[in-house]
């Protein structure tokens, strides 16, 4: 395993946890804050022929999820690329070093 200093893997935990908390941030705001006050801003737009904010409390929060699991795959690819973190290399060198569960 390719060893990094310390100041490079804060900026790395550093970097990835910032793109966590947006997610979710983002995730908490279109879960809650849609559902919550899109009846009493008289935001009537059916989709799918339902009220906009049933909807995102059906289908459309969990639809916004999915999507932002493979953005912050794509971005955890790229900040793994930016600092040098290859998997693939890191899962042959650990290959037999760890218990099977």
């Amino acid at each position: 395993m390719k060893k990094i200093d310390k100041a490079m893997a804060d900026a790395y935990s550093r970097e990835k946890n910032k793109y966590i908390v947006i997610f979710l941030s983002i995730w908490l705001v279109v879960s809650f804050g849609v559902v919550l006050f899109a009846e009493s801003l008289q935001f009537q737009v059916p989709v799918l022929g339902f009220p906009f904010h049933y909807f995102m409390g059906a289908q459309g929060s969990i639809l916004t999820f999915i999507i932002l699991l493979f953005i912050n795959a794509k971005v955890s690819d790229r900040i793994d690329q930016k600092y040098g973190i290859d998997e693939e290399a890191n899962e042959q060198l650990s290959y037999g070093k760890t218990a099977d569960h």
